[in-house]
């Protein structure tokens, strides 16, 4: 610990040059406005203190403007600074909770995100594309059960105007983030002793973190890392003694089972413990980004109850700045290779190495073809370039003034920033090899991860979600076998909100939204059943 501090200190000092920095006077946005006041506090890594925080939106489209009287927020919060390397930079990354003016906790639904009371302002600092997180949450979140959503906005405390953040839904329990159980003090026997856990294998830096359990794995054979698994659901302080136990002898059932030689055993195998399908996801939006923090920090898992399907499930995805070519070290990059398989190839040294499980998963030649078959469904559909691409422009778009702002408070354009691969001279830029880089990147994986079609692979067509017409100018009508059974739907935006638009008709398999009040733009509807998840991308005119 000693020497990662000393890290910590000679980077802070290396990136000092760049902390000098014009200071920007914000009057008005087309993104939402969040404005703080510490009263003279300085906010530290850790306890949280309390101010007062507004947030100005006026509404899908609107100006919104400093001078404004009428607040979509208006109350305190409880504030710190979060994340671990990150802390270095200038732009400071946050981590908040929204208070009542007695300073309880309250929960409240911010810029169109579902009610809740935990939230972080990610910085955006070392990712001069402004959007890498943006796509990764956005794109895992039309085919994966929850990811983190998020809203742009432009924060100025103590008058002092800080840039572009993203305002990220903290990953935690709850209804509208990871749906598991609710565990409680009692809750230490029979059903209800068996979900739900989060756990994350993650620096011990942060809240709720440094506690759990060591692997009795080596990550490597006969390597000197190790692998600590942290209780991040329950908290340290609320998770009992048998609740302890339960899970610990959970995973080192699975770590056992999958050092033995039947792992791959239908039955009793890995399969047993795991949910392969959002492994599969989880793997796709890690190489995808080629995320070189994948599988080994950032990394969580959860478990629901055994009443309510007892696997284990991969993700919520977290932290990809460093992902889609924004990395110099390791794995680089560069639009080739998988982290899965490279990484401790290359790497062997550091500090945090990948586990064991996940060259495992791949040694299974049936869960390849799983991953292959996802990967191809997906490419058909929410991860299409036509969706990838079509959601960074419209990001760019967001983006378009904003930007200039926040380059000027933080010039970093054109200069090298820890661990920046590519340094482009301007924005356009910038974006211009992310798109590139995604473009290889793409032909890479359809090149990795071709189905063998000597082999029978089948994937239920019954399963498509179809849209018609598409594109739209007022109402688009959704055909789907599942629509006539119990299946929850939802409609989001480009940026992962949830919008509520009205069903005009329903029939047995079909239903037809009414979009005559909402903007133009892509949106998402999803459909969610026990089957699975199943998303179309609809565009109105």
């Amino acid at each position: 610990m000693q020497s990662y501090r000393h890290f910590l200190l000679l980077f802070g000092f290396f990136f000092l040059r760049l902390s000098i920095s014009a200071q920007v006077s914000l009057t008005q946005s087309n993104l939402p406005i969040v404005i703080m006041d510490t009263h003279g506090q300085e906010i530290p890594d850790d306890p949280k203190i309390t101010v007062d925080m507004k947030i100005i939106y006026n509404g899908e489209g609107k100006v919104n403007s400093v001078t404004d009287t009428v607040y979509h927020y208006n109350s305190k919060v409880g504030i710190e600074l979060r994340g671990s390397s990150s802390q270095m930079f200038p732009k400071k990354p946050y981590g908040f909770e929204t208070l009542n003016t007695d300073s309880s906790e309250l929960e409240v639904k911010l810029l169109g995100m579902p009610k809740e009371s935990d939230w972080t302002f990610n910085a955006t600092y070392n990712d001069k594309t402004l959007m890498r997180d943006a796509l990764a949450y956005t794109l895992a979140g039309t085919f994966m059960d929850y990811a983190p959503r998020l809203q742009y906005c432009e924060l100025i405390i103590d008058g002092d105007y800080k840039g572009i953040y993203m305002l990220i839904e903290k990953i935690k329990r709850g209804k509208n983030r990871v749906n598991i159980a609710k565990m409680s003090a009692s809750d230490n026997s029979g059903d209800a002793l068996t979900g739900g856990y989060i756990i994350k294998i993650d620096k011990m830096t942060g809240t709720n973190s440094g506690e759990g359990w060591e692997s009795k794995y080596a990550p490597i054979p006969g390597s000197w890392q190790t692998t600590f698994f942290q209780f991040e659901y329950p908290k340290n302080q609320n998770i009992t003694q048998p609740q302890r136990d339960y899970i610990h002898g959970y995973i080192d059932q699975l770590e056992d089972v999958l050092q033995s030689a039947a792992y791959k055993d239908s039955i009793n195998g890995y399969r047993k413990y795991i949910d392969t399908k959002s492994l599969a996801d989880y793997i796709i939006v890690n190489e995808l980004t080629k995320n070189v923090d994948a599988y080994r920090l950032s990394t969580f898992f959860y478990k629901q109850r055994d009443s309510e399907g007892g696997k284990i499930k991969f993700g919520p995805v977290w932290d990809y700045n460093l992902g889609l070519g924004n990395v110099d070290y390791c794995t680089g990059g560069n639009s080739e290779g998988l982290v899965i398989n490279d990484f401790n190839e290359v790497c062997p040294g550091d500090g945090w190495v990948i586990h064991f499980w996940w060259k495992r998963f791949l040694e299974d030649s049936t869960f390849q073809d799983e991953l292959k078959l996802r990967w191809n469904e997906l490419r058909h559909n929410q991860l299409s370039g036509e969706n990838i691409f079509g959601l960074i422009d419209s990001l760019s778009k967001l983006l378009d003034v904003a930007k200039d702002r926040n380059f000027e408070r933080w010039p970093v354009l054109g200069q090298y920033v820890w661990h920046n691969y590519f340094v482009g001279n301007t924005y356009g830029e910038e974006i211009d090899f992310l798109k590139g880089w995604l473009t290889d990147r793409l032909a890479y994986l359809d090149e990795v991860w071709q189905i063998n079609t000597s082999k029978t692979l089948t994937t239920s067509t019954s399963q498509e979600v179809i849209a018609y017409p598409n594109p739209f100018t007022s109402n688009v009508t959704i055909r789907h076998d599942m629509v006539s059974v119990d299946a929850t739907l939802t409609v989001t935006d480009i940026q992962g909100r949830v919008i509520h638009v009205p069903i005009a008709s329903k029939g047995q398999s079909e239903l037809r939204y009414d979009f005559s009040t909402c903007p133009a733009g892509v949106y998402f509807i999803r459909l969610m059943t026990s089957e699975g998840v199943r998303t179309c991308r609809v565009v109105k005119h």
